[in-house]
């Protein structure tokens, strides 16, 4: 059974940082790519950063500049390195796996066949 298990939120200040864990098991993941998504209370789950098979990147608008995706296969493991947080940040953080191999991080959570549970980022002003 594939699991998807987040790791690293809390509570931080302005300007903070956070580094969120992804741990896979059930499966290998290292030909697949991966995501982290984001969902604030009363609206939807919005992409933030994806990571595919060669670590290849991209990022949504907001998380450029801020934000680093990164994966370690050896541990079937993906990070997001959150620094300069901001208090808009605050979100549920959910990882994400492509089921099939050798596809793009894509931006659309339609795309994503393995979610995790979540994970709590609170960011005060």
């Amino acid at each position: 059974q594939v699991q998807l298990v987040e790791s690293g939120g809390g509570s931080v200040q302005a300007g903070g940082s956070l580094r969120l864990s992804c741990a896979a098991s059930g499966r290998t993941f290292n030909w697949n790519s991966m995501g982290w998504f984001r969902q604030a209370p009363g609206r939807e789950r919005a992409f933030v950063a994806g990571i595919d098979w060669r670590a290849n990147t991209r990022y949504a608008d907001s998380a450029k500049g801020r934000f680093t995706i990164s994966r370690d296969n050896a541990k079937n493991t993906v990070y997001l390195q959150m620094n300069s947080l901001k208090p808009e940040d605050t979100a549920l953080y959910y990882c994400a796996a492509v089921g099939a191999a050798f596809r793009l991080a894509s931006p659309s959570y339609s795309d994503y066949d393995h979610w995790g549970q979540g994970t709590q980022v609170t960011v005060s002003s």
